[in-house]
């Protein structure tokens, strides 16, 4: 960057005061200041166009590493969804296996006519 010290800035002065006279300078130090305004304003809307552009990158990311992270809880919780569904299968057929086993008729010993 240029280093502009206070006597370059004093010399600057002198010289544009004797190229462009006492009457144009007033003039054209306000058309300079005005143009540096201009570029000023417009580097500052290009940085911050920038920063929302990385922001907003950012928020992209953040967002797709999130989608990420829940299709992987939602992959665990099917597995084990599926897991705990199997498991009650098992047991609901354990629990028929014996009720069909339990519910074999057993006649009890009625007294026979004329025994008592």
């Amino acid at each position: 960057m240029i280093e502009l010290s206070f006597s370059k800035l004093l010399l600057l002065a002198v010289i544009a005061l004797v190229v462009l006279g006492p009457e144009k300078l007033p003039k054209a130090a306000r058309m300079a200041g005005a143009m540096l305004r201009r570029l000023r304003l417009g580097w500052d809307s290009v940085r911050s166009e920038v920063e929302r552009e990385l922001e907003l990158e950012e928020i992209r990311r953040s967002a797709k590493e999130a989608a990420d992270r829940a299709d992987a809880l939602r992959k665990t919780v099917d597995g084990e969804l599926h897991a705990a569904h199997a498991s009650v299968n098992d047991t609901l057929a354990q629990v028929a296996d014996v009720a069909s086993a339990t519910d074999t008729p057993t006649q009890p010993s009625e007294p026979r006519d004329g025994q008592a």
